[in-house]
């Protein structure tokens, strides 16, 4: 296994991976510019037997973080790569004298909530009407400093 910053050679595999994760997919030129242009953005990608398994998009700004999205391949998932890729971004964030790190999950993404949970992320508020969809969002927040 190896977490690396994304290069513009893996954005066709993040693209498929996008679009197989998650309900309302960012379009590649959404892609790019969190790759490449965000300039408070960090896009690393997970390699697992040579191929890209997963993927995770943290934004640090100043003092707190915002984790703006992580995925796993369906195939890959179970086996603790996603818990790879936020331990890497919490000792990151550490190393960033970041203090706290936040998220939106989806209300009805019970196991993303439970996987958040287990790294001492816990609910703040609901966002009622939150994704283009009008679902509801689960707002969370990780102390970094307490972790």
């Amino acid at each position: 296994m190896e977490i690396l910053k994304a290069k513009i050679e893996d954005l066709e595999a993040i693209k498929a991976l996008e679009d197989k994760c998650f309900k309302h997919p960012y379009s590649k030129k959404d892609l790019e510019y969190e790759m490449f242009e965000n300039p408070v953005a960090n896009f690393l990608i997970l390699k697992e037997n040579g191929e890209i398994a997963g993927f995770i998009d943290y934004w640090i700004t100043f003092d707190s973080s915002t984790v703006a999205q992580i995925c796993v391949d369906t195939k890959y998932r179970r086996k603790g790569l996603a818990t790879s890729l936020a331990k890497y971004m919490i000792d990151d964030l550490k190393r960033n004298e970041v203090l706290a790190s936040t998220l939106e999950v989806r209300k009805s993404n019970i196991e993303a909530q439970s996987f958040y949970k287990s790294l001492g992320y816990y609910q703040v508020v609901v966002k009622e009407n939150y994704y283009v969809d009008g679902e509801d969002a689960i707002y969370m927040l990780l102390e970094v400093v307490n972790v």
